[in-house]
């Protein structure tokens, strides 16, 4: 034993060692006069001695070295030397600083019952484990108690110490911290349970013996629950609802009983396991007393007097013959079953009668008033409570009585002589009898309750006081409610009123809406006019935020409700509810305010739908911050001016039109067009005010603008006014219609042609379908037969709507569209999407004979038509993109399209011959570039331009496709673009080919397949390089200007490799131009163009041998030419020369960083790995310490 080192023990050794150590302390303790461990207990140690090996089962080692054979000197040698004292050891224990062998020392002798003052001292002083310094002592340094150890207060303070701040090598103070805590919360909870059983015994203490003795002696009188008995039960009723899915109930009992946690059986407070769950205490405990069929009857032959009085059961007789037993209990059994039938069968019996006798009594229709009160007088004193008293109920004959009530429809008023007034009355169902004749016949006709009259004679005060032992309770509201049950339908909705405003609070929330029927209902019927604005009020503040479907509910009752009681009551109950909340913080219930104005606008008096209700919506369309609020009162508007009939509120309609057009937001501005617009028109459709009042004045607005702005133009506001007129397109076409000429010849057919379905644009919302505002898709197919047929031949003599819109509208809208600026592409893309519209509602006839020769008249393709010194000419405006692109591309047809192409061909022609501006042309092409339909059809016009014998049209061309290449496939590009501009730079003026520069950097940017993008990069190479083009001013300047449009876009080879090597060649050449103004021209388009390449990531090799020599070369024309362009140069300059400095350090260091990565990564993995490691012991120490189970 002296040779092994007891430190290095596995668990297993340790057993073994310790198994014939014990053995022999217990054959010498005899011997050696010391008292052994008792012997049915050998895990207890004696009281004044230890065995060392169980101190030494750690795995430290002594700071000093020396500490454990110094301790323990006598634990390794013979039998015959004296033991070491407990307190010895700890003692050498606490000053070899053996700390955690020392706790674990202490925690055994307090499980043995074998407290030690020392140890007990020292582990209660939180001041032997104050931390003294951050490093482990010396061999020789003396260090008191505990001074490496961190003091752990309380347990309140672990999550805020710091465990990753220390060191876990050296002295291991992480893993002692953490063990103390450990072992300062083990002690804690066994505190708390403590204090838990105290708490159960005082609790069980509760009730006073003198009262235990009372709930024994009387079993009637049931012992209250104790507080325990109440939290126990609670937890295991809640752990029933959870397992069985009842969640919301379980939420619901959890918010009940908040002063209770239920997810742990601790918190019940009781020092005993958990008892099993609800079904199993009642399989075990809550199955019914057995049955007779369950006994037998046995005799013995010994005198029963002779027996013991509590050994009767335990001497049970012989037992039967096994198979005549079961033959017994078989005959039993169905001895039992017979029984339950004939009960069952004398049941029915009885029921079967009861209801023919109400068969026969419904037949006679013999009525008879109910009681007042209960009669207790001298003749009922047999039975004062319940003899001779008839009695109406509740239940309606108008039930199947194939089901009879458990109770057989008989209602007890359970407070009785004591509250005679509180029975039911029944007078009040004469007044709802009138408005409900047939309902109330039926209830007339229930028969008359009779209760048998037992044949006793009992006063009333003793058969009060015998009926008193009934657990009834009627002083409380909800037991007044119980206790007086309605008879009729005005009872019903008493109670319902009564009630529902306790009910509804106690309701989930997500549940509540189906308490919305109940509450209409409720408040439809109720008689008092204060109870049924309690209901209201109740029903709109249900929902604190109500969701979109709960708000459909909670309307859909409104409009129902609104619907029974018609407008009087809506106006003097709902609407009160809509005004209270208008101003409401949360916007779901500003947004039922408007949803509800709407819903409820056809069952309003139309003075109120008029006046109230629309200064309602003004305001909150005024005032409410929220986009969804205001988007339900356009709406709500919109269902206001479909009833509206006082021709007084046209103006104030158009404001709110305005109004709510100017609306920042998309969804409220979306919502005019659906539905306000189309509302509002309707009404003045009926007014005949639509093409005589409201479209003028929009019209007027719109000219008004164009004047105040001619310098700087309102777009956002012509954008608004174009828009609401293009929404009034078709029910002005329907108006066209309906007063035609012929519309008392239409006839419906059954072979009438449907409409295509591309006859009419896609209306923003139903009410802006034609068929709809004209009734049905089959009117409107009879009137557009006869609509065609008319304007073919007959003409349009008499057709009053359709003149003003030829003779009045078209004209000034043509006017209009000639005033805008050609250059405002969002302008022309609004007039020329509503001319779209309104040639494709008003059809290809209309177009092509109305519309196209006014446009044609005005657009006279001939020169005179161009003022070339001014370019104010007609061909110039923006009358020609918007016919183009608005008129002309209506419909599609072949011929269409012809004169289509013809007329942007002659447009072409005459402005290039004319040397006019091409912005009009411009913006045709743009506007029709962004549909993909006609880029086909815009080649054919520039392949026009490109074999033109002139060489003007042919520059116009050239520059026409740079606006056409943008989005179109490559595929066309490479097929008929491409090809077209290298015809135009093999023809002889050199101004034709300088026109198509921007077309190829166009494809620069635009194109990613290879062999057209080298094809274009020979073309600019050849422009570049050839010397027929070296005295090419104009040439270099728009290859200048469109390498810096291109650069930053176009692939970075083109751009390393092509781009910026031609810029320091353009640079480096325009050092030496000789004509000043040639000079500062080239050196102002170079700088625009390198301010615009120095955004895009250039490498180094580029930077150094082109992009700063190039910059260098313009530095020193813009030092002598531009002193203020040199200064941005200058700082350009250096900071490239920075970029270069810092790529190159940066590649320097990267080079190092990577190797010292290697390095680094290596000793990262072996730090890890040896974290790990020591992670992992720190804890199986800090398992040593956990309770031992």
């Amino acid at each position: 034993m002296a040779s092994v080192n007891p430190f290095n023990l596995s668990d297993s050794e340790e057993e073994a060692e310790r198994l014939p150590n014990e053995a022999a302390d217990r054959e010498r303790s005899p011997s050696d006069g010391a008292p052994g461990p008792p012997p049915g207990n050998p895990f207890c140690p004696p009281a004044d001695a230890e065995r060392p090996t169980l101190l030494l089962s750690g795995s430290r080692t002594s700071p000093s070295g020396e500490g454990i054979s110094a301790a323990v000197p006598s634990a390794m040698v013979g039998s015959g030397e004296t033991r070491v004292s407990v307190d010895v050891i700890a003692a050498q224990l606490l000053r070899d600083q053996y700390i955690l062998t020392a706790l674990e020392f202490h925690t055994e002798l307090l499980e043995a019952g074998r407290e030690l003052p020392r140890l007990r001292d020292y582990f209660s002083n939180p001041g032997n484990f104050e931390r003294q310094s951050g490093t482990p002592p010396a061999k020789d340094q003396v260090v008191g108690p505990g001074g490496t150890l961190n003091r752990a207060g309380s347990i309140s303070t672990l999550d805020s110490l710091d465990f990753a701040r220390y060191s876990d090598d050296g002295n291991r103070e992480s893993d002692e911290r953490v063990a103390v805590l450990e072992f300062e919360l083990r002690k804690a909870k066994e505190t708390i349970q403590a204090l838990r059983a105290n708490l159960t015994q005082a609790a069980e203490s509760e009730v006073p013996s003198q009262e235990r003795k009372n709930f024994k002696s009387s079993p009637e009188i049931q012992e209250p629950i104790r507080p325990l008995e109440k939290r126990a039960l609670n937890f295991l009723v809640n752990e029933y609802l959870l397992k069985n899915e009842y969640k919301l109930s379980s939420i619901t009992f959890s918010d009940e009983n908040d002063d209770q946690d239920f997810e742990l059986w601790d918190d019940v407070g009781l020092n005993i396991p958990k008892p099993p769950g609800l079904l199993q205490l009642y399989r075990n405990c809550g199955t019914p007393l057995p049955s007779p069929r369950d006994t037998v009857d046995v005799s013995v032959g010994v005198d029963f007097g002779d027996l013991p009085g509590n050994c009767i059961a335990q001497d049970t007789p012989k037992k039967p013959d096994l198979s005549q037993q079961q033959q017994t209990e078989v005959v039993q059994e169905l001895e039992y079953q017979i029984g339950l039938l004939n009960n069952e069968k004398q049941s029915l019996a009885e029921q079967i009668k009861k209801l023919q006798s109400e068969i026969q009594t419904l037949k006679r229709t013999v009525s008879s008033p109910p009681l007042s009160s209960l009669d207790v007088g001298p003749q009922n004193t047999t039975n004062p409570s319940c003899s001779s008293t008839t009695y109406t109920t509740t239940t309606s004959s108008v039930d199947p009585p194939s089901v009879p009530p458990t109770d057989n429809g008989q209602y007890l008023d359970i407070r009785g002589v004591s509250e005679p007034e509180s029975s039911p009355e029944l007078p009040s169902t004469e007044k709802t009898s009138q408005s409900h004749p047939q309902s109330h016949s039926k209830l007339k006709s229930r028969p008359p309750v009779v209760f048998d009259q037992p044949n006793r004679k009992l006063s009333p005060a003793f058969q009060q006081a015998l009926l008193s032992f009934c657990r009834m309770c009627s002083d409380s509201r909800l037991g007044a409610e119980v206790s007086r049950l309605a008879d009729s339908e005005e009872s019903v909705m008493l109670m319902l009123g009564r009630c529902l405003p306790h009910i509804v609070p106690n309701v989930l929330l997500a549940k509540r809406e189906e308490l919305i029927p109940l509450i209409l209902c409720t408040a439809c019927l109720h008689p008092e006019p204060k109870e049924r604005d309690q209901l209201l009020h109740i029903l709109f503040n249900l929902i604190k935020r109500p969701d979109d479907e709960q708000r459909q509910m909670i309307l859909t009752g409104c409009v129902a409700f609104a619907r029974h009681v018609g407008p009087t009551r809506v106006e003097a109950e709902l609407l009160p509810q809509c005004w209270e909340q208008i101003n409401h913080k949360y916007p779901e219930r500003r947004l039922l305010v408007a949803e509800s104005c709407g819903a409820l606008a056809p069952y309003l008096p139309k003075e109120i739908r008029s006046s109230l209700v629309l200064s309602m919506l003004q305001q909150m369309l005024a005032e409410d911050k929220a986009d969804l609020v205001r988007e339900a009162v356009v709406k709500s508007l919109g269902i206001i001016m479909g009833y509206i009939d006082d021709p007084d509120k046209y103006s104030q309609g158009f404001e709110l039109m305005l109004l709510s057009l100017g609306d920042p937001s998309e969804r409220v501005v979306s919502a005019v067009h659906q539905v306000f617009i189309p509302a509002f028109a309707a009404w003045t459709t009926e007014l005949g005010t639509l093409h005589t009042a409201l479209i003028p004045s929009l019209m007027a607005r719109i000219e008004k603008l164009l004047k105040q702005g001619e310098h700087s133009l309102d777009e956002h506001k012509l954008h608004v006014f174009l828009s609401a007129l293009q929404s009034l397109i078709p029910p002005l076409f329907a108006v066209v219609l309906q007063n035609a000429p012929f519309t008392n010849r239409v006839k419906l057919h059954s072979d009438t042609p449907t409409i295509e379905v591309t006859r009419f644009p896609r209306p923003a919302s139903p009410l802006q379908d034609v068929a709809t505002i004209i009734g049905s898709r089959e009117m409107l197919s009879a009137l557009l037969l006869l609509y065609d047929h008319q304007l073919e031949h007959e003409g349009t003599t008499g057709w009053d709507s359709l003149l003003w819109v030829v003779n009045q509208l078209l004209p000034q809208l043509i006017e209009i569209v000639g005033r805008i600026n050609v250059t405002s592409s969002t302008c022309v893309h609004e007039f020329s999407r509503f001319f779209w519209r309104f040639c494709r509602t008003f059809g290809k006839i209309f177009t092509n004979t109305k519309v196209k020769p006014q446009f044609q008249e005005i657009l006279r393709l001939s020169e005179e038509n161009v003022d070339a010194s001014a370019g104010n000419g007609i061909l110039t405006k923006a009358t020609v993109p918007i016919y183009a692109t608005g008129v002309l591309t209506c419909y599609n047809q072949e011929e269409d399209r012809k004169l289509l192409v013809g007329f942007l061909e002659d447009v072409m022609t005459t402005l290039s011959l004319s040397h006019a501006p091409l912005d009009s042309l411009k913006a045709s092409f743009v506007e029709l570039g962004a549909n993909p339909v006609y880029h086909e059809l815009l080649l054919t016009v520039l392949w026009y331009g490109v074999v033109h014998t002139s060489a003007l049209v042919r520059c116009t061309a050239a520059r026409m496709f740079e606006l056409v290449l943008r989005g179109m496939s490559e595929a066309l590009v490479d097929r008929r673009a491409a090809p077209a501009l290298i015809t135009l730079c093999s023809g002889p003026e050199f101004s034709v080919r300088i026109s198509t520069i921007p077309a190829f950097g166009t494809i620069m940017e635009t194109v990613t397949q290879k062999e057209l993008l080298e094809r274009v990069k020979m073309q600019l190479a050849s422009f570049l390089e050839d010397p027929q083009y070296q005295d090419q001013h104009s040439l270099h300047m728009e290859i200048i200007r469109t390498f810096g449009r291109v650069g930053p876009n176009a692939e970075p080879r083109f751009r390393d490799e092509f781009v910026l090597p031609h810029l320091h060649k353009l640079a480096l050449a325009n050092n030496s131009q000789a004509a000043e103004s040639k000079r500062i021209d080239i050196a102002t388009q170079l700088f625009e163009a390198y301010s615009a390449l120095s955004c895009c990531f250039i490498s180094e090799e580029v930077m150094v041998n082109h992009f700063l020599p190039g910059l260098r070369c313009l530095h020193s024309d813009m030092e002598q030419l531009s002193p203020e362009h040199e200064v941005i140069l200058s700082s350009m300059i250096k900071e490239c020369e920075i970029k270069v400095e810092n790529r190159g350090m940066a590649d320097a260091q990267g080079s190092l960083s990577i190797a010292s990565s290697l390095v680094g990564e290596d000793a990262k993995t072996k730090f890890l790995s040896k974290m790990g490691q020591l992670t992992t012991s720190g804890a199986m120490l800090a398992n040593v310490f956990q309770r031992k189970k």
